[in-house]
């Protein structure tokens, strides 16, 4: 008979599976190149542990972006939740520019691991789609964008922010850059006569 003291229990492995996901966001956004290894000893897990939890490197990467980009999708109903539906689309983007330039590091190992055949959109598409459709129904009900405008056009419109470089002085390109999308977003809108620009949402202040 089996030693149940040989097999982790579920809420054990759950943990270890956490520790690698944590210490691998944490290496891989300071170096895109970091070791398999150097990330299970960090986290205290075993090789065995390791490959059984991500079989291979683009397994883990892949998980690691996946949840990070989820965090960030999730924010989109949280802003709604509080605030008017123009700011919480605003606030939701600055959310947005500062992820993608402090987690440089992890776009750049995803990239590595699948060898640049496009699993980066594919990763990070859907949960941001989801949190871009629901944006934008609530401001075209507020009648704060014009109508029409699908998920595609606006992360078309904000593609710029993922070519801005994350050593430079990024946060003035960035809300310029969301200052046009905005504003293109208002034009015609139903309700815009009657709603001031908000001058506190100017990112990065």
């Amino acid at each position: 008979m089996r030693d149940a003291r040989s097999t982790p229990t579920r809420p054990d492995a759950q943990r270890n599976r956490e520790r690698i996901l944590a210490v691998a966001l944490t290496e891989l956004t300071r170096a895109a190149d970091t070791p398999v290894s150097v990330i299970a000893r960090k986290a205290g897990v075993g090789q065995g542990t390791f490959y059984r939890n991500f079989p291979h490197r683009e397994a883990l990467v892949l998980e690691v972006y996946r949840y990070e980009m989820r965090q960030v999708a999730d924010a989109a109903a949280q802003l709604l939740a509080d605030r008017p539906a123009d700011r919480a689309l605003r606030e939701w983007l600055d959310r947005l520019a500062r992820y993608a330039m402090a987690k440089a590091g992890l776009a750049d190992a995803l990239r590595a691991a699948t060898s640049g055949h496009g699993s980066l959109a594919q990763v990070g598409h859907g949960p941001v789609t989801e949190a871009v459709t629901l944006l934008l129904a609530a401001n075209e009900a507020a009648g704060t964008i014009r109508a029409g405008v699908t998920p595609d056009d606006f992360l078309i419109a904000i593609a710029g922010l993922w070519q801005l470089d994350p050593h430079s002085d990024w946060r003035p390109r960035a809300a310029r850059l969301f200052d046009l999308v905005t504003d293109g977003l208002r034009a015609g809108a139903p309700g815009v006569e009657h709603l001031p620009r908000h001058p506190d949402q100017r990112p990065f202040g």
